[in-house]
């Protein structure tokens, strides 16, 4: 079975994690992990990172530090997965949800702006927080989304869980925020099993995450709280597999670079595939996975067609994520939509026109050349291009 994106562990990971059980450190503290938050900060070259138990866990402190409260709204975009969104309504917030456009697929800036107006003409404040996205490791426009969000004074927070490794115009992506959101979840470029973290922009910042993530314990000889805290740290255990894991991030990042080539090359001269790319040379995604859109009208089939297809194969494919708006739980929340191009079928919006032609493909930094090749001859042939 050729899988979507599975864990690569090729590197000192037994090693450290070894030493960390033989040092009878395995609790959500350690050397391990003041080690693992070092190594994150000399790698984004920026900011303050904080390790934390998951990337939901990062956006929920992370619209925390942000200042979001009960009744306000949140604005977010709306292809994405679900964990961008829900630690908005932990905090008894509203989300409200942002189209995205064509070249990125994530947050429209124009969206952004004229939603921000319309909110406050319709409930006399602004949104309280910003979260931008970097889909599928694909930066979002954030010099745009930054200076629109500092116009009306709003904090953004910068969900990179797909994006450790992607550049904007010089800059790692997960630092360009206020806040910026890192994931080490099993299927991404690099893994603590399962794991996250905020980056801040102050040692100050970091200092408060740190305390709101032990259930924010006053500094006595007792347990005393005057804060709403959460159990939010990542085991030493965990971040000793995140140390010997980032030491082969930059490879890790390359082959997936390497991997999406490959399907641009191999897939160039299909009718009705197209592979996205990065859009200019100032945006550099890492494809953590690498997608493709399937125009029906030239393939006849839908990407839950080739999906199925590809499986049959021992291939495996996802769908996009489902666009927000377009979730039950999510139904009665406020969606600004983009204008696509003329003659498509508008009705959701980008996201769903979207939504309704992507797939994504294999993309793991173990997967071999000729694996890839396997992929994109299953492709051409489901499609009936030998």
């Amino acid at each position: 079975m050729i899988k979507l994106s599975l864990p690569h562990l090729a590197g000192k990971e037994q090693e450290y994690v070894s030493n960390a059980i033989a040092s009878t450190w395995i609790v959500p503290l350690g050397p391990y992990v003041d080690e693992f938050e070092k190594r994150l900060d000399f790698y984004l070259g920026a900011g303050n990172a904080v390790a934390l138990s998951a990337g939901t866990a990062a956006i929920h402190l992370g619209l925390v530090m942000a200042g979001v409260k009960p009744g306000d709204e949140v604005i977010c975009q709306s292809l994405t997965f679900a964990a961008s969104c829900n630690p908005i309504v932990y905090l008894g917030a509203t989300p409200v949800f942002i189209d995205s456009e064509k070249d990125t697929w994530n947050m429209d800036p124009a969206v952004l702006e004229e939603a921000i107006t319309d909110r406050l003409r319709l409930t006399g404040k602004l949104p309280a927080a910003i979260v931008a996205v970097h889909l599928y490791g694909m930066p979002a426009k954030m010099e745009e989304i930054m200076a629109i969000a500092s116009r009306y004074g709003i904090p953004v927070v910068e969900d990179a869980a797909e994006a450790l490794g992607s550049d904007y115009k010089g800059r790692k992506c997960g630092t360009i925020g206020d806040f910026g959101v890192l994931s080490f979840n099993g299927n991404k470029i690099i893994t603590t099993s399962g794991g996250g973290a905020l980056i801040c922009s102050t040692l100050e910042e970091a200092s408060r995450v740190r305390f709101l993530a032990t259930q924010a314990r006053e500094n006595r000889p007792y347990y005393y709280h005057e804060t709403i805290g959460y159990n939010y740290r990542l085991s030493n255990v965990s971040a000793a597999i995140g140390c010997a894991q980032i030491e082969e991030l930059p490879q890790r990042v390359d082959r997936r670079r390497q991997i999406h080539a490959l399907y641009k090359s191999g897939l160039s001269d299909i009718a009705g595939i197209t592979v996205h790319d990065n859009p200019t040379d100032e945006i550099r995604s890492n494809f953590w996975l690498s997608t493709i859109l399937i125009d029906k009208e030239h393939t006849g089939k839908t990407p839950d067609d080739v999906r199925l297809a590809l499986l049959e194969k021992g291939i495996e494919t996802r769908l996009l994520w489902r666009p927000m708006n377009m979730q039950p739980i999510y139904k009665e929340a406020p969606f600004y939509t983009s204008t696509p191009t003329t003659g498509e079928d508008a009705t959701g919006g980008v996201g769903e026109w979207l939504f309704d032609r992507g797939l994504c493909l294999p993309s793991g930094s173990s997967l071999t050349d000729n694996e890839v090749a396997t992929v994109i001859d299953a492709l051409k042939e489901v499609l009936n291009h030998e």
